[in-house]
């Protein structure tokens, strides 16, 4: 049985919100180490949610060390069909300003040193991610925001960083050059991932500065991030809670079917301990 149906990937104290109820923490193991935290289960409104720190409790873990295939591998065992992701993003262009929400649909890879696949031995499968965000979660997303009443752009281009440092002035101004709107160290390979185990993901992005292009002058730092994002932690939670009791049980996206035809792999060839290791992403594909 489903532990839960909606997953939201993000700072811990999101699950600190009214309305949460049997609150309880289950660990979970992996074939790709532990992930980031102990996972949080309960209840939002009636609907089954689990919460899971990014960075880990305390924020110990840096951008690029997350371990996403732990963390999506964890929350497809526990039954999680969608994903919720919330996070901190830097504005590409004047009219996305700081405590700005933004609900985007489409990324750039940045990114050097990350693992990007659940597939990287004995089975290859060739998702279609031409649309990285799963268009009816967003629109659920964005009609939170709506109800919610804070300033948000529908739609947007998130470059995805490795971090942990933040860009040059060069690397800002060649983003902003792509048309590009936000900048971020975390959706990536997050939304790959979540594609690859056919769960929908979408994305909260909270805008916390300018980067480093604005003419104002004023670089990006730790402690401005921090800041705009604790301002915006009570509009988010108050989305996630306008959100989520609405998301229905049935799915008709295309994120459900992911695999279908995706793994080319001759079925035979595959050895049964990778077939079980692979259980929870590939059972219903490789018998």
């Amino acid at each position: 049985m489903a532990e839960a149906r909606i997953a939201i990937i993000g700072g811990s104290g999101l699950y600190e919100m009214e309305g949460l109820t049997g609150v309880r923490e289950v660990g979970v193991e992996t074939p790709f180490g532990p992930p980031s935290d102990a996972v949080v289960l309960g209840d939002l409104e009636g609907t089954s949610v689990a919460f899971l720190p990014r960075h880990g409790r305390g924020h110990r873990i840096n951008p690029t060390r997350i371990p996403v295939r732990a963390n999506i591998y964890a929350l497809k065992t526990l039954g999680v069909e969608r994903v919720i992701s919330v996070s901190a993003v830097g504005s590409l262009k004047e009219e996305v300003r700081p405590l700005d929400l933004l609900v985007p649909d489409q990324l750039i890879d940045r990114t050097r040193q990350r693992a990007g696949t659940f597939f990287d031995g004995d089975i290859v499968a060739h998702i279609a991610f031409a649309d990285p965000f799963c268009a009816d979660l967003s629109a659920r997303l964005l009609r939170g925001i709506q109800a919610n009443g804070a300033s948000v752009h529908p739609g947007g281009t998130y470059v995805v960083m490795e971090g942990p440092a933040f860009s040059t002035r060069a690397e800002s101004a060649l983003y902003r050059s792509w048309g590009a709107d936000v900048i971020g160290m975390t959706a990536l390979p997050e939304a790959k991932l979540a594609r690859e185990a056919e769960m929908c993901y979408a994305t909260l992005a909270c805008v916390t500065d300018y980067d480093c292009w604005h003419e104002s002058g004023q670089d990006v730092t730790v402690e401005m991030v921090v800041a705009n994002l604790n301002r915006n932690a009570a509009t988010s939670k108050d989305v996630l809670r306008r959100t989520v009791p609405g998301v229905p049980e049935g799915r008709s996206c295309a994120c459900a079917r992911a695999l279908q035809d995706s793994i080319i792999t001759s079925r035979e060839t595959v050895p049964p301990e990778v077939k079980e290791k692979m259980r929870p992403i590939t059972g219903k594909y490789l018998k």
